[in-house]
């Protein structure tokens, strides 16, 4: 059996529930690794491996968590909990199908996934494909962005498929300066960069999507599709370049829609479709996600949606 690795942070989500009343709001778990992971586990055939790996508190929600983690089939192996801390939190507020955010996660467990080398390497070893998001790295002290950069370098250099969405958060790090390094240097570590034309547009200048596809290659990947919200997307693979005309439309919710696309596509790669075949599949499961409320819809709406097109 194959393994899928996806590694970040986890989080509590509240989403606002405007058919129940402005101040009535529902409880999920959500974060841009685990919304993949979710969106892979729906795609990949059974004879893969899903795994989430981070760090959790011993809060009333973290059991709750990985309850909900088991029934959705997607595993807890390299999940540790940390007494002193808590599961993150963040809240959803919504206005025309656009999202904005509220956080709680100073004290999120996750900020220490990195703090146990033996389980990095068992996690990297076990793994065929690993993906991690410049959240991750954000999240953590800088010794444990070098820990988990260096395994990426080195899972790469062992023939792994290796994945990294830059996800900006300029928030989330110390300066903008800081972010641009650190992303960069992810990506030397990567075959495969999943970056979104807006903020990198904003934060690294770049003037096009074909730019930023440039930019991510000369950082070191070996594939690179730029996802473009409502606009054409770019995939960039040695060098051929290709384009993935879109189609307009007016989302519900636009919450999860970069990391359900990234699921999709991943899945469908991993599995031996083209980079233009598996941006169709990635494009399926983004259209469904964007037509419901909150970061992840029920597994089951979803299959056939990535074949359907």
């Amino acid at each position: 059996m194959s393994l899928f690795l996806s590694i970040g942070e986890a989080m509590v989500e509240l989403s606002s529930a405007p058919d129940a009343g402005e101040d009535i709001w529902r409880l999920g778990f959500a974060g841009d690794t685990l919304n993949t992971a979710w969106y892979a586990r729906a795609c990949l055939p059974d004879d893969w491996d899903v795994q989430y790996m981070t760090r959790l508190g011993q809060d009333p929600f973290s059991p709750r968590l990985l309850d909900f983690l088991a029934t959705n089939s997607i595993g807890h192996r390299f999940i540790t909990t940390e007494a002193s801390r808590s599961v993150g939190l963040y809240a959803i507020q919504l206005e025309n199908g656009e999202r904005s955010f509220a956080y709680w996660r100073g004290q999120s467990a996750a900020r220490l996934l990195a703090e146990d080398p033996a389980l990095l390497d068992e996690a990297f070893a076990a793994s065929n494909a690993i993906y991690l998001s410049g959240i991750t790295l954000a999240i953590l002290p800088e010794k444990g962005r070098d820990a988990l950069i260096s395994r990426l370098s080195a899972a790469r250099t062992a023939g792994k498929t290796t994945i990294f969405d830059p996800n900006l958060r300029p928030k989330l790090w110390e300066s903008a300066d800081s972010m641009r390094d650190w992303l960069t240097r992810a990506a030397a570590g990567a075959a495969l960069v999943l970056p979104s034309f807006d903020d990198e547009a904003e934060w690294f200048g770049d003037t096009s999507p074909e730019a930023c596809a440039r930019r991510w290659q000369q950082a070191g990947a070996a594939e690179v599709v730029v996802k473009n919200g409502g606009g054409s997307m770019v995939i960039l693979q040695d060098d051929r370049l290709d384009t993935r005309h879109a189609e307009k439309v007016s989302p519900v919710d636009s919450t999860g829609a970069g990391d359900s696309f990234n699921g999709g596509y991943l899945a469908a790669r991993l599995t031996g479709s083209t980079p233009l075949e598996a941006a169709e599949a990635g494009h399926a499961i983004a259209l469904k996600v964007i037509g419901h409320r909150g970061a992840l819809i029920a597994m089951s709406d979803l299959k056939g949606a990535a074949r359907s097109r």
